[in-house]
């Protein structure tokens, strides 16, 4: 199949009180008509590679093409190709629904009588059809993620650019929005997401590839990944912190691999799956330890992210050097705003 986008050897550093590079020799390929998943913590370098993509941002050297166009020589034509939907809603609160789909489809030139059925279409599929004549101040917040996602669609793109689209939604309104993503690609779209949700990445993403600190470290199928992790994971629910790193030792002395603490529970990866968790069983009584849950289980999408990179996708620094701040990605903008205010997804 064609490549819908082709990235080769991308960087691109960022200077201010420290130099960062935000993107280290980043390279890979998106199939026509599929979902393409960038995975990595705040601060890995998945907003800036979607910004250099979209057209706002210029990377400093390798190369770039979305539909067989450079990005850097043929920024106009690519944005007529393409549509963007960032971390944070890119919509007006002062306008109503339509009004926002309908600046939209003003600023990228279309004609006045598909913008208006186009709107309309869009509203309806979004299921805000009769919230589309009130003002963005009295939507939800799953409402404003599902019209700043029809904004993107407004000129009906071949490459749609999702940039963790269900940040800050709740599990509903998420599952919803998967839905639309599926039902886009069904139709024919070519989707990049960044995400930071590894249970979204597992639904979705055909292929991904996992970035940490400006590079590539994995990438495959969302099974070869967990494939790839070649073992069964123990995880123990405990009672107190006490009993935590107790527990921690006691499953460290299991097998080759350390475990990971994540509140009040602990997670190993045993390589001889019941025989280990019986053994463990055991050492947890001798020690007196009454766990709360034991469960042998079959490793996640986040398991192996955590065996690649040493930490969960909510960890690390933003893209700018500076700390990240919560799981929105606010460390990940790289001195940019959020919202993509060029418009795409149609001429200027």
């Amino acid at each position: 199949m064609p490549y819908a986008i082709e990235v080769t050897d991308v960087k691109k550093t960022f200077s201010g009180k420290q130099e960062v590079r935000a993107l280290d020799g980043v390279s890979f390929n998106v199939e026509e008509g599929t979902v393409f998943g960038l995975l990595g913590p705040n601060g890995s370098g998945k907003t800036t590679a979607v910004r250099i993509l979209t057209t706002i941002l210029n990377a400093d050297s390798g190369s770039a093409l979305v539909l067989g166009h450079d990005v850097a020589k043929q920024a106009d034509l690519v944005r007529s190709l393409i549509g963007l939907a960032g971390q944070y809603a890119a919509v007006d609160e002062n306008l109503t629904g339509r009004e926002n789909l309908t600046m939209v489809g003003r600023l990228n030139h279309l004609p006045k009588s598909y913008v208006a059925g186009r709107a309309k279409e869009l509203l309806e599929q979004f299921d805000l059809a009769d919230s589309g004549n009130r003002t963005l101040k009295t939507y939800s917040g799953g409402m404003r993620r599902r019209l700043d996602l029809a904004a993107a669609l407004v000129a009906r793109p071949t490459v749609l650019f999702l940039d963790e689209p269900t940040t800050g939604l709740d599990p509903q309104s998420r599952n919803d929005m998967w839905e639309v993503i599926e039902s886009l690609v069904g139709e024919g779209t070519t989707v990049l997401l960044t995400t930071q949700y590894l249970e979204e990445a597992d639904r979705l993403a055909n292929t991904l590839s996992v970035l940490d600190h400006g590079r590539v470290i994995a990438e495959g199928t969302p099974a070869q990944l967990k494939s790839d992790l070649g073992a069964t994971v123990l995880e123990v629910g405990l009672h107190d912190n006490d009993d935590v790193a107790r527990t921690a030792s006691v499953l460290n002395a299991i097998g080759p691999h350390a475990p990971n603490i994540s509140g009040r529970v602990v997670e190993v990866t045993v390589d001889n799956g019941p025989v280990d968790a019986m053994e463990a069983l055991r050492s947890l009584d001798q020690a007196g330890i009454t766990p709360t849950t034991f469960t042998l289980r079959e490793p996640s999408l986040d398991d192996a992210f955590l065996a690649l990179t040493g930490h969960r996708t909510e960890d690390g620094d933003g893209e700018d050097g500076s700390a990240a701040k919560g799981s929105g990605g606010a460390g990940d903008r790289a001195g940019q705003p959020e919202s993509a205010t060029v418009p795409v997804g149609g001429n200027r």
